[in-house]
Parts: structure tokens; C-alpha cells; sequence
């Protein structure tokens, strides 16, 4: 059963009275004059009636891509990542160069982005090198033969036999000097009416390789020698024997190679990167594998003023006393150079890991200071030469500002995405090139502008493998490839053996790589490097099992 409600004409009235009471508050709440909205879309400047304001609405935003600014909830259109709000970074926007790249805090972490600040300090000045013993240049002797004859009699028997100076090494028997002794015992007897004569035919045997003593006896016996002896101009080694018994020689027929091994040298391998901090008299530890525990300190005497084309390397040379022979030509040393010149003065230093090459600049990212969010710049700069993990700066940076050490191929791809200045676009803005219709007509400068554009760089990225073993290796590696124009980047990685190669496709055959490396003397996916190569790679690259 219904129950009716019936009200009075009082209660009616208010009723009547609180809905009219609670629209005209609605419409204060809601129409506030400082909320006026002017008819261009932009705020109304009004009084404040003591209202508060409320929240303004959220912004949401990439931790990756901070650029992005959205009023809802979503995902990144550049990389899909969820959106989230700005007011949860604890970041605010502030007015910044167009050519900054701003990364949240959550994005430094995720893309592992270190910074550190650049400071002047001593270079490294440790060099590790590799060389052999060799023999000193200056104490071999090489015997050939002054006159043609026959070996007679051989007094060295086999290579590696010591011998002391004026030893015999052999007996020969030659016509010509029989025929010369003749005319020196003719000679003789005119000694006095015709001493030109004399001093002549005395002159021709001492040419022939015959000391004072030996002509003299001649002259004193009056008889003719049929048989002479070839002696060792120094006490030494034989390290090399061409002939034998009976054989026929001819004038200028090698005969014997004699070495002094009491003093030798150590040719030492040093890097076009090494070679600015080494100069002579530096000092330099070093060791043998076949004398366990003995270590040895010399000056550096040489440094060789060529560069092999082939293993880009320059000869170092210590020099030793070799008492007891104990050192041998061919043993493999490995030593420490203590540069003095890195010790002269305080360089600004950065690691390697800071910078992106692009063929000859070198870029870096710099941190901008007072930023409530992390931002950095784009900087070219001028190195000075390698320093270790280090480069020296010679311009472009200053001493406290802080760079990116790690992360920078993040931070460089954010630039490239957001058009800002980067390792492949250094000047900024979009690649894309607009065509203007409204302008069918083409000068001469716009058809150069069209060349040019045409000719741009057609960057390519790829991967192989490469064989190798060391840091030496990877200095090789690289440097072979960059040595081709057109080669950007070369980086080739230790444990994964694979070079990261980055080239212009127009002007660069990926093959000539393969072959350029191969002739460094490594092997590549396409090529092998030559024995010949390989054999003088230094012991520790040696990777062919």
C-alpha cells in the first residue's frame, strides 16, 4: 500500500529556496573570475576571491625521451615505454638550449650513464713492450773471400763454434796470390833503384786481405806460399758457415759470418700511439722467459725512425753486456718503459670510454650544470696523443667540467632521435629534405645544394669476426681498418672477438677490409692472414693453435 507524502506551502518554499541556494554556490565555485577564459583560448588576468586554486593537471613523460610531454597516461611513440607522471621524477621544466638532451634520473640508471669530471693529472706513463735479443750490428763480421781459390782445409766445422781473434777458420789455395807473391820477391830486389815498384806489389797482397806479418815473412823466406789462411777479425761465435773442403770460390764469396755476443741488443716493439711519450735514456724494466726471476734495467739508445708498414710498429733498442752468453739472439723479452716525458707536466686527461669517434672528430657529451634533471651537450674536441685508458685533450674541454663516461651511445641515440646535434648529425635538425612547390624554379645554387646531398655519406653499421688475442691486437685490428677513407668507426671487442665496423657503403668495399686486416696479420671471415705475416706477429698474438 502507497503512503503519500504531502508538503506544505512553508516547507515547499524551502526547499525551493536551498536548490536555488546551491546553484548560485555551484556557479561561484565553478565561473571564479580568475578562472576567466578570454576568447583567444588564453586566461583572463582576475582577482583572487580566497579561493584555492585546486591541482592543475598532470603532465606524464618517457624517463628515456624526457622531450615528451603528454596530458594522459600512455606509452612512448618513440620507444613504447609506459609514461610516467612528471610531478614522480621531482623534476620541473626550466628554459634550456634547444640542443640539450635531458635524461631523468630513472633514465641514467637504465641506460647506465656514468659521468666523471675532467681533471689535469700526470699522463700514464707505463708503456708495455715485447722484443728479442739480437745480435750487436756493429760486432758481426761477414768474411768473404779476397781471392779466388780453392778450400784447402776447413778449421770450423759447424755452426756456433767460439772462436777468439786471429784464430784460422780455413786454408786456401789460389793462383792469383801465387802469381802476386812472385812479383813481390822480383820486386824486392829493386827495393832500393825502384822502391815504387816495391811498395806496389807489397801493397797488392795486403789489399787481398794479407796482414803486415804475413807479407814480411814472405819477403824474409824468399820462398812462395802456396796455401794461406783465412783468420777471425774478432772473437766471437760462427754463426755461419758456407763453405767446405775442396770448394771453389770466387772473389767476394761469402766464407764465414762471426758474431761477438758479449754485448747484444733488445729491439723492442712500440705502437705509433706509444711512440709521443718515449724519447731516449728512458728507462726500461724487463725480463726473459728462460731467466726466471732475473729482471734487467737499461736506457733506451735508439729509436728507430721508421715505422713498419706492415706491423706499424718502430724499433726501441736497449743496449746490455752479455757476460757468460747468457742472452741469445731470437729470445723473447717483455718489458716496462717509464716515460719521462709524462712526467714532465699535468695533462687534462679523459678516458677512452668517453668518447664517439666519427673518422677525424672526436665527440663528447657534457654534462650542463644546474639542471634539476640530468642534461648534456654535444662537443667536438681535439685529442693530443693516447695516454693508456686515457687520451690527453688539447682543446674543447675544460678542467672540471663533467663528461659522460659511460652510456654515451645512449645519450648520442637520444640526440639522433630528437634531431639534436649528434655523432652522425653534428649540426642538428631533421635529415629530411623538404621540397618547396610553390617554387618551380631552380637556381644555380639550390641545383649545388641537391649535389651535395646526393653525395652524403651512406653510413652502414656491420659485424665479423677477427682473430686475435690482446690489446696489441686490437690496437693492429683497428688501425688496418681505419687506414681505408671512408672507414668511420673500428671497434673490435676481446672476449667476443667481433669488430663493430662502421663504413660508407659508397666509398668503402667491405671485402678491402677483410683484406687489409688480413695483411696486419689476422685472420677475418673472408680472408687469411699470410704465414709470412703471421710468423712476426709477437708471441702473445700469436692465436693459430
Amino acid at each position: 500500500m502507497k503512503t503519500k507524502i504531502y508538503f506544505t506551502k512553508r516547507e515547499v518554499i524551502i526547499i525551493a529556496i536551498a536548490v536555488i541556494a546551491g546553484l548560485f554556490l555551484g556557479w561561484l565555485f565553478f565561473n571564479r573570475p580568475d578562472r576567466a577564459v578570454a576568447s583567444n583560448g588564453e586566461h583572463v588576468a582576475g582577482y583572487d576571491m580566497g579561493y584555492d586554486h585546486g591541482e592543475e593537471a598532470t603532465i606524464w613523460t618517457c624517463s628515456m625521451h624526457p622531450q615528451i610531454r603528454m596530458d594522459k597516461p600512455g606509452k612512448c611513440p618513440i620507444c613504447a615505454m609506459d609514461l610516467i607522471p612528471v610531478d614522480e621524477t621531482g623534476s620541473e621544466l626550466k628554459t634550456i638550449s634547444p640542443d640539450e638532451i635531458q635524461m631523468t634520473e630513472e633514465a641514467m640508471k637504465i641506460a647506465d650513464v656514468q659521468t666523471l669530471r675532467v681533471l689535469k693529472d700526470y699522463p700514464f706513463n707505463k708503456i708495455y713492450l715485447l722484443g728479442k735479443i739480437k745480435a750487436d750490428e756493429r760486432n758481426i763480421a761477414e768474411l768473404t773471400g779476397r781471392f779466388g781459390g780453392r778450400i784447402e782445409k776447413l778449421y770450423v766445422n759447424f755452426t756456433g763454434q767460439h772462436v777468439i781473434k786471429g784464430e784460422r777458420l780455413a786454408t786456401i789455395y789460389s793462383p792469383a796470390l801465387v802469381t802476386a807473391q812472385k812479383e813481390l820477391l822480383e820486386a824486392a830486389g829493386y827495393k832500393e833503384s825502384n822502391p815504387e815498384l816495391y811498395r806496389t806489389a807489397k801493397n797488392k797482397l795486403m789489399l787481398w786481405d794479407l796482414n803486415e806479418e804475413q807479407v814480411s815473412r814472405i819477403e824474409q823466406r824468399g820462398k812462395i806460399r802456396y796455401n794461406f789462411d783465412v783468420l777471425s777479425p774478432l772473437s766471437g761465435t760462427v754463426t755461419m758457415r758456407h763453405v767446405s773442403p775442396g770448394d771453389y770460390i770466387k772473389e767476394g764469396s761469402p766464407l764465414f759470418q762471426v758474431i761477438d755476443l758479449s754485448h747484444v741488443w733488445v729491439m723492442f716493439e712500440a705502437y705509433e700511439t706509444n711512440l709521443p711519450w718515449i724519447s731516449l735514456n728512458d728507462r726500461v724494466d724487463f725480463s726473459v722467459k728462460s731467466l726466471q726471476g732475473k729482471t734487467f734495467n737499461e736506457k733506451v739508445k735508439f729509436i728507430d725512425p721508421l715505422i713498419d708498414p706492415k706491423t706499424r710498429v718502430a724499433q726501441v733498442r736497449v743496449e746490455l753486456d752479455n757476460p757468460g752468453g747468457q742472452l741469445k739472439p731470437g729470445m723473447f723479452a717483455s718489458g716496462v718503459l717509464i716515460s719521462g716525458k709524462a712526467l714532465e707536466k699535468k695533462e687534462l686527461l679523459i678516458p677512452k670510454t668517453a668518447i664517439l669517434w666519427t673518422g677525424k672528430r672526436a665527440v663528447v657529451y657534457v654534462r650542463v650544470p644546474d639542471r634539476d634533471q640530468p642534461s648534456f651537450m654535444y662537443r667536438e674536441i681535439l685529442l693530443g696523443p693516447e695516454a693508456g685508458e686515457y687520451w690527453v685533450v688539447a682543446e674543447g674541454l675544460e678542467e672540471g667540467e663533467e663528461i659522460a663516461v659511460n652510456g654515451v651511445f645512449r645519450i648520442d641515440a637520444s640526440a639522433q632521435l630528437a634531431n639534436k646535434p649528434s655523432m652522425m648529425n653534428p649540426r642538428g635538425g631533421s635529415n629530411s629534405s623538404a621540397h618547396n612547390h610553390s617554387d618551380m624554379q631552380m637556381d644555380m645554387s639550390s641545383s649545388k645544394k641537391v649535389e651535395q646531398t646526393a653525395n652524403q655519406p651512406a653510413m652502414e653499421l656491420t659485424m665479423f669476426e677477427v682473430s686475435g688475442n690482446c690489446q696489441m691486437c686490437k690496437d693492429r685490428i683497428e688501425t688496418a681498418a681505419l687506414e681505408l677513407e671512408g672507414v668511420q668507426t673500428a671497434d673490435w671487442d676481446i672476449d667476443s672477438k667481433i669488430l663493430h665496423l662502421m663504413y660508407d657503403k659508397n666509398r668503402v668495399i667491405l671485402e678491402e677490409v677483410h683484406k687489409r686486416i688480413a695483411r696486419a696479420g689476422h685472420d677475418t671471415e673472408l680472408e687469411k692472414a699470410p704465414d709470412e705475416v703471421y710468423k712476426n706477429l709477437p708471441e702473445c698474438c700469436l692465436y693459430r693453435k
